[in-house]
């Protein structure tokens, strides 16, 4: 027998990594913001491993073929609001382009088709859940029309959505509304559902009097019938769209009304809730005539609706001439300035004409209208609040893009489903190129390009090459190399900027270096870059032409330069790397003419982390004419996070802008005193700003007061607005890690969960979940957790499944299965899959801990029972050595034992 039992390479080498993950999890205990940290690096990280495996996967995405031209498409629908079902009958009017159409093929997503007929015979028709094929006896001729008229019944899960009270939504606000965008129209009506083809349309609504039927265009009339009690409402839109801006909404709501010239304008919402709308309406009439005379187009429709609806799926949706919007848009005057629906009511109208109007012809080019409406939200910022709020606007789009490292184009065909185009290259990046070429050509022949553009392709679609092909002929320049490095190619230029004097010659040298990683996808950008040099003389502006990998540029100057200002006026979409004097950073922060060069002095004193720098931050924060500006110098001293700027911040909380005293706020939540919280405490005694009071109710439950987490339950009764205080609380509560209110948050979730709105609910039960995570005896969480998994609510649904998974408690496997294991692919159905896997990684090493465990002990079992064996054997060998029997050992010979 082996006297040591070796212990397996395969148990060592799960020991190693079981400890590392033990030793991980122990060091980010209670580090909140380190844990937040971590995981959005890895959801960044696994988000990027998979876009590059979509990118290497992907078979590329090109705009589908047109065999056919819709002339008219008629909807008919009959809503049942208690089983949230719908019936309908879609006739859909069309004629075959070019070529004879022995198949017509339309989009139909899980419902269930009833009849199809045609003024032309029709052999049979086939649906496979995703698609309706409709089989004519002969080929249809061009130009030939033929009307084709589909019954179908479907309970949609997308597309079409109900918020009834069976629901959990108030009594007297049951409504229904539609959403399009991107292939979603196929979920409540058969339909070619590709942004390639226009068309006229007509939507009639069966319901019960006293709801509201809105669509798009015009309504043309309203019958009662008598033997249902229902009533049809009929709207026609007289103008081609596509079919994702088809929209019906329906229920109890009321609106505030207004007028600009003879375009009706209406703001609805959900009955209970009227008394808000005008806080959000109130600037759509000055905005409509703000667009119509930047575009040069007027406004395109018979009317225009914004109707805000519960638990929307984005913030809006710009459907032809009836914009939806989230309920989350409504707020109390008294939220002002802090909330404002004004960008998100810029955005949308935009939209009328970009995307509306003019649509993208397939979604690789989706940044025609998402890009468009985003600059001109940041447009009509300057024309209603000022230059200071434009340049702040674009501030905040850069921020967005510069902060990436993706290298995909904006014009990109290797997406897998058309959302995935809906992010910052659409949106943000989309907004800066055409500020750059508005930069580049001058606010007069740029805005005469946008006319000519809208003027020509309107009712129709467009690629990026129509843009590009307007822009040339009306500026007479080559914009190849623009659009390609831009659009066609990935990221943005990185700069790395040096400045110098020399005194001798008297010229200014500027070192431009290019430092992005060059690739098939990233290029070295031409760029033109303006700077500008104040000096005891006079302004001396220059525009660097770069266009290498490190350029040196030498520029006369009358003095020395007090001040350099790369890219004053914000023109070029680059990561600039640039470290200035302290001396010419001071200058900065005092020129009150120039917003984006005041927060860029505040962001590189908050990297100094010097007491100078803390001096010029507090007098910032103190007196800096702009509320941003003030904002970030409390931002920049929460980053240095010593004790001079704890007592900067301290000092500096009486501020008069509601937004600055938030920000002040939260700069003292990011120190790990309890004084913050005391400050907190005595603010909320005087504070009647709700969203400052926000604030501070968050500090309260900082992790360094004690008894923090108790006094924050404490307020989760308080009523407010959308229940905010809740919300805020129960976000709170997650960041605080206190296991210890599990039973008092329990206990107000079961008692009030139900009369929460859905978004707060599904804070509180992923709150829940994550703070029993480590509890013994996860019983009374989980069965709450399951009492609430069938939710009608499908937000609420999917926050309770994640919470399942969270929560780690092997015994909701079942329910979670039972959802994973559903036929039709779904949100919930990916959710609980998500949730499960979690939940069984979560397993994984505690059962591999056990079986370690085992095996150690029978590693010390073995090592036991060896010792009482040597040891045995040694008294034996002992015994005989001593023993009178025993011949004694040969001589000059030694003992060996």
């Amino acid at each position: 027998m082996n006297p040591l039992r070796p212990v397996p390479p395969r148990l060592l080498a799960r020991l190693g990594s079981l400890l590392a993950l033990s030793l991980w999890g122990l060091g980010t205990v209670g580090l909140a913001e380190e844990e937040a940290f971590h995981c959005r690096w890895c959801t960044a990280l696994g988000q990027r491993l998979a876009a590059g495996r979509a990118a290497s996967g992907t078979v590329p995405q090109y705009t589908p073929s047109r065999e056919i031209d819709i002339l008219h498409l008629a909807i008919d629908v009959t809503p049942d609001f208690k089983t949230r079902t719908v019936d309908g009958v879609t006739t859909i009017r069309f004629k075959p382009i070019a070529l004879p159409l022995k198949e017509l093929r339309l989009d139909a997503e899980a419902m269930r088709i009833d009849s199809v007929t045609a003024t032309d015979p029709v052999v049979r028709w086939i649906y496979d859940d995703h698609q309706v094929t409709v089989v004519f006896d002969k080929p249809v001729p061009p130009d030939h029309e033929v009307t084709v008229t589909l019954r179908h019944h479907a309970e949609p899960t997308q597309g079409l959505y109900f918020r009834t009270p069976e629901m959990g939504h108030p009594e007297g606000d049951a409504h229904l509304w539609t959403q399009g965008e991107a292939i979603e129209a196929r979920h409540w009506f058969p339909c070619y559902d590709a942004p390639n083809e226009k068309f006229t349309s007509e939507v009639t609504c069966h319901v019960p009097e006293g709801m509201v039927v809105r669509s798009n265009g015009r309504q043309v009339s309203s019958t009662r019938d008598a033997a249902s009690g229902r009533v049809a409402v009929t709207w026609i839109q007289e103008k081609p769209h596509v079919s994702y801006l088809i929209c019906l909404v329906a229920g109890h709501l009321r609106a505030v009304e207004d007028r600009y010239r003879d375009i009706p304008l209406a703001f609805w919402t959900p009955a209970s809730r009227i008394q808000y709308a005008p806080s959000s309406f109130r600037d759509t009439r000055s905005m409509m005539g703000f667009f119509e005379k930047e575009l040069g187009v007027p406004f395109p429709w018979a009317k225009y609706d914004q109707i805000a609806v519960d638990d929307f799926v984005a913030g809006g949706m710009e459907n032809t001439s009836i914009t939806v919007l989230t309920d989350r848009t409504l707020f109390p005057a008294e939220s002002a300035p802090v909330r404002s629906s004004r960008g998100l009511v810029a955005h949308e109208l935009a939209h009328q004409w970009f995307g509306d109007l003019v649509t993208c012809r397939d979604w690789s080019h989706l940044w025609l209208n998402e890009g468009f409406a985003t600059y001109y939200d940041a447009l009509q910022a300057r024309d209603q609040l000022g230059q200071d709020e434009f340049q702040l606007a674009m501030l905040e789009r850069a921020r967005a893009v510069l902060g990436t490292t993706d290298s995909t184009p904006i014009v990109w065909r290797g997406y897998t489903q058309p959302m995935d185009q809906f992010g910052y290259r659409a949106y943000p990046k989309g907004s800066w190129v055409l500020h750059m070429i508005r930069s580049q050509l001058g606010e007069d022949l740029y805005r005469r390009a946008i006319t000519t553009y809208l003027q020509r392709h309107a009712l129709g679609v467009v690629e990026t090459s129509d843009l590009q092909r307007v822009l040339e002929e009306v500026s007479g320049r080559s914009w190849d190399r623009f659009f390609d490095q831009w659009l066609y190619h990935g990221h943005h230029p990185e700069l790395q900027i040096d400045q110098s004097w020399d005194d001798q010659t008297r010229l200014a040298k500027v070192t431009v270096r290019q430092v992005q990683k060059l690739s098939d996808q990233v290029p070295l950008f031409q760029v033109p870059l303006p700077v500008r040099f104040v000096t005891s003389q006079g302004v001396v502006d220059q525009t660097l032409e770069v266009t290498g990998q490190s350029q040196d540029f030498h520029i006369p100057l009358p003095a020395p330069p007090d001040r350099v200002r790369i890219d004053p006026g914000q023109t070029v979409l680059a990561k600039i790397t640039f470290d200035p004097p302290e001396s010419m950073l001071r200058r900065q922060l005092q020129d009150t003419n120039d917003v984006i060069g005041r927060i860029l002095a505040v962001e590189a004193f908050g990297r100094r982390q010097s007491r100078a720098a803390v001096e010029a931050l507090r007098g910032a924060l103190n007196s800096d004419p702009l509320h941003a500006v003030r904002s970030e110098a409390a931002q920049a001293l929460r980053s240095i996070h010593s004790d001079g700027a704890f007592e900067a911040l301290t000092a500096s909380l009486e501020q008069p802008d509601p937004r600055v005293r938030i920000a002040v706020l939260n700069g003292l939540g990011g120190f790990h005193r309890e004084q913050g919280a005391v400050l907190a405490e005595a603010r909320l005694r005087n504070e009647t700003h709700p969203d400052v009071r926000l604030a501070a109710i968050r500090l309260l439950g900082h992790p360094a007061r004690t008894g923090g987490g108790r006094e924050l339950v404490s307020w989760l009764g308080t009523n407010s607005f959308r229940q905010q205080i809740a919300g805020a609380v129960l976000g709170v509560l997650r960041e605080r890690e206190d296991p210890s209110v599990v039973p008092d948050l329990l206990k107000f979730l079961q008692e009030r969960g139900a009369s929460l709105p859905t978004d707060v609910q599904g804070t509180g039960v992923s709150t829940l979940a994550w703070l029993a995570r480590n509890e013994t005896d996860k019983s009374a969480v989980r069965e709450y957790l399951v009492s609430r998994v069938n939710d009608l609510r499908p937000q609420l649904r999917r926050a309770v499944l994640g919470a399942l998974g969270t929560l780690g408690d092997p015994r909701a496997v079942p329910v979670l299965e039972s959802f994973a294991r559903a036929s039709r692919s779904s949100p919930e159905q990916r959710t609980s899959s998500s949730a499960l896997e979690r939940l069984r990684n979560e397993r994984r090493p505690a059962v591999e801990f056990e079986e370690l465990r085992r095996e150690v002990l029978d590693l010390q079992r073995s090592e036991r029972e060896l010792k009482e064996r040597v040891e045995s054997l040694k008294k034996t060998w002992d015994s005989k050595m001593t023993s009178p029997s025993t011949p004694p050992p040969a001589s000059g010979k030694k003992t060996r034992r």
